[in-house]
């Protein structure tokens, strides 16, 4: 099924009539079509009758194939807003219609790098948002969200390093000896853990990074930097001029940080009423996710396509989208886990989880809720054993 991409504000109904490409309702017939003016049949996977009409999901960053499994959901013609940084059109599961639309929001800059359960909660038409499980377990007071589907099995998250000058450090613990400066974000929580626990010196962590290469090159080798497994190493050696050398890192989840990364979640207040259409979308989340992962071509140019209308500052190439691809199966990022089924949660690594950031944010004063628990930052009610990659 190829997508074409198509400006929103270029998409008026009676053009879409002109062209037979809506059902009489939108034209001022009888019968009914998607907001989007799509009317094909709907395939054996049926979400009208449980979920909204156009479903609306919040991600946390700038289009990149660690979301692929969203946006393989888009069929035919999506339709792109490039002021609002979003792109929707009719939700298809294997190649069949659902019966409703899916609009995919970008998060980061799109949303001035607010959290997304800020945004979930400032917005209430947004179904389903991207939240990682440490942002769960801090928002449970006062925005608690649940997570439904884990898209990423191990977080990317890691810190990364110039082997010329250390090469003798082989892990992030063995950065502390060396008294490099550790960019990362600021309010990151994992940085807290680090240092709480002796791996890293608290004179090491320095807030200031911003997403940009630019302190981490001026550096010339003695700072290290977090980042994406999946995307910088291969950005800083084949994108960053300045730089054009290898890296080396550490995932935090091989330090002890076992979070679960971007996990698919809503409004705890809403899981009830969203059951009905939770029960049937999972499982269309997990199939798109091996869909993707199994044939990622014409998806990664969705992604690459958005990104250069959506004019963020960020860059995003098709070469950097396959190695994104390869690495997350490489380091078993998206997978199956222990287990044979796809974006399902470890329950003893839920609860572990739990604990180190109770702890975590304990030592930081923040108030968490006080219930906080496994059971109430994920859930795996609405995972499909049988849907896994093979």
């Amino acid at each position: 099924m190829r997508r074409s991409v198509t400006p929103r504000a270029a998409v008026s109904v009676a053009a879409l009539c002109a062209l037979g490409a809506v059902t009489l309702t939108a034209c001022g017939g009888d019968s009914e079509s998607a907001a989007s003016g799509f009317s094909g049949e709907i395939g054996a996977v049926d979400l009208s009758d449980v979920c909204p009409a156009e479903i609306v999901i919040q991600t946390d960053w700038n289009p990149e194939a660690e979301h692929g499994h969203l946006y393989e959901l888009l069929g035919p013609d999506p339709a792109v807003d490039a002021g609002a940084k979003s792109i929707s059109g009719p939700l298809f599961t294997s190649g069949e219609y659902t019966g409703v639309d899916v609009e995919v929001r970008a998060g980061g800059p799109a949303i001035g790098f607010q959290q997304v359960t800020a945004q979930m909660y400032q917005d209430p038409d947004i179904t389903l948002g991207y939240v990682d499980s440490d942002q769960t377990v801090q928002t449970s007071l006062d925005n608690p969200t649940i997570g439904v589907f884990a898209p990423l099995d191990i977080n990317p998250q890691m810190i990364m390093w110039d082997p010329e000058t250390y090469p003798q450090v082989k892990g992030i613990a063995d950065l502390k000896e060396t008294g490099a400066r550790v960019l990362y974000f600021e309010g990151n929580v994992y940085m807290n853990y680090l240092t709480s626990k002796g791996i890293l010196d608290p004179a090491q962590a320095d807030g200031s990074y911003d997403g940009s290469p630019s302190n981490f090159v001026a550096g010339g080798g003695k700072v290290a930097q977090q980042g994406f497994a999946s995307a910088e190493p291969f950005i800083y050696q084949n994108e960053v001029p300045a730089w054009g050398k290898p890296v080396s890192y550490q995932l935090l989840h091989d330090i002890g940080y076992p979070i679960y990364k971007s996990m698919v979640s809503v409004r705890s207040a809403e899981l009830e009423e969203q059951s009905a259409c939770l029960e049937k979308l999972v499982p269309v989340l997990q199939q798109a996710t091996v869909d993707y992962m199994s044939d990622p071509a014409e998806t990664n140019e969705l992604i690459t396509d958005i990104v250069e209308q959506y004019a963020t500052g960020w860059v995003y190439s098709p070469e950097l989208a396959a190695h994104s691809h390869q690495t997350m199966l490489e380091l078993g990022l998206v997978g199956n886990g222990p287990d044979d089924t796809i974006g399902n949660f470890d329950d003893a690594r839920a609860a572990e989880m739990v604990e180190i950031l109770k702890d975590a944010y304990g030592t930081l004063g923040v108030e968490l809720a006080p219930d906080v628990s496994p059971e109430t930052v994920l859930t795996n009610e609405f995972i499909d054993p049988s849907i896994g990659m093979k």
